[in-house]
């Protein structure tokens, strides 16, 4: 599969290039600094430079003849939450590129508070935790929200993937995965777990179309 990586420098971006390749795919990292990308040069790896990724025009070319698009973009640290929007804006730049292109199939990384309340979830994590998080990450959250809104009113095939806490964890593969709603008592999630999930479900038709909540 020919896939173009967007956030590729990012905890879960870098992931999902490296595991990508080792599955044997053909893959295009979008950065906006190489040097930032620690995974080393392949045969099967082109690293592409763009500065803007709200540029539909700048997108055309990378999106251009591949199979899927992942999107790593949005999942970032409290301190960049603070930064402007970025997924929301740069989702819809990503879709009217693909449109143009003919690129159907697209996974991207969101965020569990904006998924519905698991079954048999505590009430504690109900009336304390989850409010906790949607007020101090407000502003990121609300870029994720239209990142989800901009997906789902597209004729793409995607499909978003719901993590909680995110952690430096090796790839474990044996993750938890509901869809259309968040794990029951999810509360972490290595980011390599996260990037399985990205690129996994992009062979899963069962998955287009849905939101699926993963976690430890």
């Amino acid at each position: 599969m020919r896939i173009t990586v967007f956030g590729a420098t990012g905890g879960v971006g870098r992931e999902v290039v490296r595991q990508a390749l080792e599955a044997g795919h053909e893959v295009t990292a979008v950065v906006r600094d190489p040097a930032r990308l620690p995974v080393p040069a392949h045969e099967r790896l082109q690293v592409v430079t763009v500065s803007d990724v709200t540029d539909r025009e700048a997108l055309v070319p990378v999106v251009t003849g591949r199979d899927a698009v992942v999107s790593a973009l949005g999942a970032a640290s409290n301190k960049q939450a603070k930064a402007a929007p970025v997924a929301g804006p740069a989702l819809r730049a990503i879709i009217a590129a693909m449109d143009r292109t003919g690129v159907r199939r697209l996974s991207a990384v969101s965020a569990a508070p904006l998924g519905p309340r698991a079954d048999g979830e505590g009430v504690f994590t109900r009336a304390v935790v989850l409010p906790l998080l949607r007020t101090l990450l407000r502003d990121h959250y609300a870029d994720l929200a239209v990142m989800e809104e901009v997906m789902g009113a597209s004729d793409t095939e995607w499909t978003v993937i719901r993590p909680p806490m995110l952690l430096d964890r090796p790839r474990t593969g044996t993750y938890r995965r509901v869809v259309d709603s968040n794990v029951p008592g999810g509360r972490t999630i290595g980011r390599a777990d996260v990037a399985d999930a990205l690129l996994t479900c992009l062979d899963d038709p069962a998955t287009a179309g849905h939101a699926v909540g993963v976690a430890a």
